[in-house]
This record gives C-alpha cells, structure tokens and sequence, in this order.
C-alpha cells in the first residue's frame, strides 16, 4: 500500500483530470465520472467494498423519484394547464419576463428545473414572434429562474438534495423539505426582480433565423420533376440521392396525386414523378445538372412541400441526456429508425451550412425535424428532444390531475412533517404515480436521467475517496490558516464564491460533492454549527449562471436564443454578485454560527 502522501497527491491528481475533462467536454460526464471512480478504486485508494455505495446513496434515490414524479405532473395536464395560461399576458418585455420568470421559479421549486424550462420555452418563443422581438429577451431570463425555483425546496435541484445529507455528518438530521425556503425564497424573488427589470437589457438582442420564419425552408426545399426521356426513370431513390457529389435527400415522393412520405431508398421511380428534395442551393443545381430533373415552380410556398394533412415539421432542441449528443445523423440513420427526417440544424441561432448528414450534434442545437404527425411526439421522446411548439392540452391526461397532485403532495407533507426520509417519501409518490396510471412503467425508465444518475453515484464515492485520504481536512487547514482570525461569515463568502465558479465549469452536482465536505470540516474546525456552511455550498453550487455548461437550462436555451458563449456573464456575473450580498446575511440570519 503506498503511503497516505502519495495516495492523496493521485487523487489530487485524479481531480484535476476530472475536472479538465468535463471542462474540455470531449467525454460525456457520466463516463468521466466512472474514469475517476475506477481510476481511486483499481489503485486500492477506495476500498472494493466502498466503490459502488454512492449508487445507493440517498441522493441518489431521492433525485431519481424526483425526475419520476416531475413526469406524473407533467403528464396530469396539471402543468399543461398554468403553462396555457401564461400565453396569455401582453406583450410587453418586463410583464412577459416576470410573469415567465415567476411561474418557472415556482415550478422549478418542485419538479425537474429542465422538465419546468421545456414547458415554458415554446411559451416564450411564441410570445417572442407575436410580439415580433428576438427570442434571446426572454429564454436566458427564463433559464436562470430555472435555476433560482431549485434553491427553494429540497427537491427543487440535486445540490439540495445531495447537501441535505452531509448535514448528518455531525449527527444532526437530514434537512428536510421545507429549510432551503427562507433563504432560497430570498434569493430567487430578488433574481425574479433582477431579471425582469435589468438583466434582460444586458442581453444582446440578436436575431436568429428562426425569429421570423422557420429556417427560411424556401431557400433549401425544392420540388423536382422526372421528365419522359430522363434517364432516372427506372432508377431508384438512392440513385437519385447519389449522382452528384452533393448534399441532398428525397424526403417526399409525389406519384398520380399520392404522396409519399419518408419514402424508402430503394423505391423505384417513373417517368412523372415528382419529388420534393432537402439541399443547400448550389446542391440542388448540382443534382439538376447531374440527373436531368426538372425544377418545379410551386405558387404555395416551400413550406407547403413538407407539411400535409399527415405530416408535421417541428423543430426541437437536442437536450441534456439526448444520445444524439456527439453523433451524426448520418450514423443513426434517423428515417429508418424513427421515421422522421432531419432538414437542417441550427447551432447558437445560426443554420449550420455543412453536409447535414456529417453534422455532429451537440446538447442544445436546434433540429428541424419533419415526420408524421402523429408518431413526431414518440419520435422526439426517444430521440431525447424537446419541441420548440406549445403543446396542446391532452384532455385525456386531465382527469388525473387529482391522483397526480394528490400523490405529489403527500409526498412532500410526509417528508416536510419529517414522518418519513424524503427518499422514501418520494419514491412511494413515483411508485403510487405509476400504480395510478399517471406514468407508464416505460415513461418512468424513460424520464430518469440516467447520465445524471452514474454522475452522482460515481461522484459521491469519488468524494468519499478524497475524504479518507485527508484530502478534505488538508484543505480545509489550509484555508483557516489563510483566514486566521477572520469572522466565519468571511469562510461563508468563500465556499459560496468557490461553489459559484466550479459550478460554472463542471455540473453543480460534482461542485457540491467536492465542496461540501470542506465545507463542514471548516465548520468543525471553527467550532461552530455547519449549517450555514452547507447553506453556502447550496446557494452557490445552484448560482452557475456564469457559462452556458454549468447547467443543463443554460445549455438547452443557448441554441434557440441565439447565445453565445460570453453572453451568460454579462447577466450571470452582476446576478451572482446579488446572490452573495443577499444569500449571506440571509444565511446569518436564519442559520446562526
């Protein structure tokens, strides 16, 4: 066994790695989380025995039932219903934003904050073109309240629930569902007020090409003859797609007034039958030019080529736990897994003009998918995206508003009363949810975000690693050394400056796990209560507003908003400063050293 010295500098040096590795984001962070658990397990540094206890961890369970009963609601048409609402108001910019801003925070406290932000992003969006203004006024405000709603409620983001149970490191209980809300009510009503009133200026108002029409489809749809005499008769589709050195795909096939859409490769084709083709503008006169087609002039519109009586375009947004996330569309071979039709790509507001089928996808790009009407909603669920259209109210789903409801909120009555765990309490909601009807046994699977599961277990007992090694204690001296006799609101300060900043560049989940058990071994060394401290690490672990990575609402709103990357500080950083100025006298105030 090596010694203590040599194993703490190798998980030092695992960290660093880490966090190197989710910063540069080449592997997805589910998977450089298990490097860095296997990498202090193989060395002996983390016993066999201990490797895989992160994965029963509370946290762990409690997130997973969350995601569960964030679906029931979701489905109940419970949420549907205030999102229908919300569409309502007028349409200027501060009433629009504090009114999106002020539902999302309240939903966000107890669901998904990503589940809470898909349902008010098309409602924004909608608002945005009624009012003919750019959408980035109002998705970066909405992102953010996201994320404040998190800091009220246990359950309200996976920092709360995760900090919750360190708070037994000095045999206290847990916290339970209701401690966050004093000083994260606090917070989030101030950030509301901040966003609606200043922050929204500081955004630039840029206009992405989907403000106005839907990709400007007339510049690369077109509609094609096959004349008499060509030579294509007889061909196949493949043959089509494949005579020039071009961009270009068959997404419609017209033969005797019967369309066809999505049509197979391999179908063949006849003298007179027209195709609606996808392509770039000089693709499209290559193919012309190759196969002898005849351009055909339509009076109605591009648009009308893709949609019919059966057939829908939408476009959607990649989301966080999508496995289109650094594939190519090419590869997945989307027509005839899922019988839909990628026509373009948009990336940060602005369509992507490389070979659509060598594109590789990215968390937060805008698709613009084309396929039946009614399979589109299973076709974007299994695809891991989320539509960018309001949706209509499922009057079949209504009448289980009341089990829904009903179910949710015993749940957070047995957990608020401190009757049951919240692990315990939330997972008999998800289970009831599912035994009810709310949720299918499918869509329960289906809505835990599995990459953030592994990333917690994986991360727990990563953090556990460097507990046992000293590391946490070591640096935890190191910064009482520094601050000598400073107050220990000045080590208040510092946990929620530190949190804020790794938060920004790693997931906040990693961020809590690694800092809130220094976190309490300063508290144990000031000799004094590690509630505010853990308080701290909360507040800040949730305030990523810094960068577009640090969160996954971030992430999703960048591509439709038309963001980039140094656009998030310019509101971010002056909304983390209010956080600290408010978040620390409050956290004094309500949680005494």
């Amino acid at each position: 066994m090596v010694s203590i010295s040599t194993e703490l500098a190798f998980v030092f040096l695992v960290l660093a790695v880490t966090i190197g590795m989710f910063i540069k984001g080449d592997w997805r962070y589910d998977i450089t989380a298990l490097f860095a658990l296997l990498a202090v397990t193989i060395t002996g540094i983390l016993p066999f025995d201990q490797a895989f206890l992160g994965f029963g961890h509370p946290a762990v369970i409690t997130v997973a039932a969350v995601l569960v009963m964030s679906q029931g609601l979701i489905n109940s048409g419970f949420v549907d219903l205030i999102a229908k609402w919300t569409s309502r108001i007028g349409d200027g910019t501060v009433l629009q934003i504090l009114t999106l801003t002020g539902l999302v925070v309240v939903l966000s406290a107890f669901m998904n904050n990503v589940g809470a932000l898909a349902l008010l992003m098309p409602v924004a969006i909608r608002m945005a073109r009624r009012a003919k203004k750019s959408r980035s006024a109002l998705l970066m405000p909405l992102a953010f309240g996201s994320m404040l709603g998190g800091m009220i409620t246990l359950i309200g983001t996976p920092p709360n629930i995760v900090i919750s149970t360190y708070r037994a490191t000095d045999g206290s209980t847990p916290f339970l569902m209701f401690d966050f809300t004093p000083v994260g009510l606090g917070v989030a009503l101030a950030g509301v007020l901040f966003l609606s009133l200043v922050g929204w200026r500081l955004i630039p108002l840029r206009e992405t090409e989907a403000d106005d029409s839907l990709f400007k489809v007339e510049e690369y749809i077109a509609e094609v003859f096959v004349p008499e005499d060509s030579r294509m008769a007889g061909k196949r589709i493949y043959h089509i797609e494949s005579a020039a050195d071009a961009d270009v795909s068959v997404i419609a096939l017209v033969r005797n007034n019967d369309r066809f859409n999505a049509p197979s490769r391999l179908r063949g084709l006849k003298a007179g039958d027209s195709l609606i083709v996808r392509g770039e503008p000089d693709d499209l006169k290559l193919l012309i030019d190759a196969t002898g087609l005849q351009a055909v002039a339509t009076k109605t519109g591009a648009e009308s080529l893709l949609k019919s009586d059966e057939l829908d375009v939408i476009e959607a947004v990649v989301a966080a736990d999508s496995f289109l996330d650094g594939r190519t569309a090419r590869g997945l071979n989307l027509r005839s897994r899922f019988g839909v039709i990628l026509l373009a790509v948009s990336r940060q507001g602005r369509r992507l003009r490389a070979r659509i089928g060598d594109i590789r996808l990215r968390i937060g790009d805008v698709l613009l998918i084309q396929g039946p009407k009614e399979e589109l909603p299973e076709a974007l669920s299994e695809l891991g995206c989320l539509p960018l259209a309001e949706r209509d109210i499922r009057l079949g789903k209504q009448p289980k508003v009341i089990p829904a409801v009903g179910s949710f909120a015993t749940a957070l009555a047995l957990a608020a009363l401190g009757i049951l765990p919240a692990q315990v309490a939330f997972l008999l909601a998800a289970v009831a949810m599912v035994v009810m009807g709310v949720v299918s046994l499918d869509e329960a699977y289906k809505s835990i975000n599995w990459p953030l599961i592994v990333l917690l277990g994986a991360m727990i007992s990563v953090g556990r690693a460097l507990e046992i090694t000293g590391g946490v204690r070591l640096i935890a001296d190191i910064l009482l050394e520094a601050g000598g006799m400073l107050p220990p609101v000045f080590f208040i300060v510092v946990l929620m400056v530190v949190s804020m900043v790794l938060s920004s560049v790693i997931d906040d989940i990693s961020a809590t796990v690694l800092i809130a058990p220094i976190g309490v071994s300063i508290a144990l060394g000031l000799g004094v209560s590690i509630d505010p401290f853990l308080m701290a690490v909360s507040i800040g672990a949730s305030s990523s507003f810094l960068t577009p990575i640090g969160d996954h609402a971030s992430t999703l709103v960048m591509g439709p908003g038309g963001y980039e990357f140094g656009d998030y500080a310019r509101v971010g950083l002056p909304l983390q400063i209010l956080v600290i100025l408010l978040a620390v006298p409050l956290i004094a105030w309500f949680w005494p050293f």
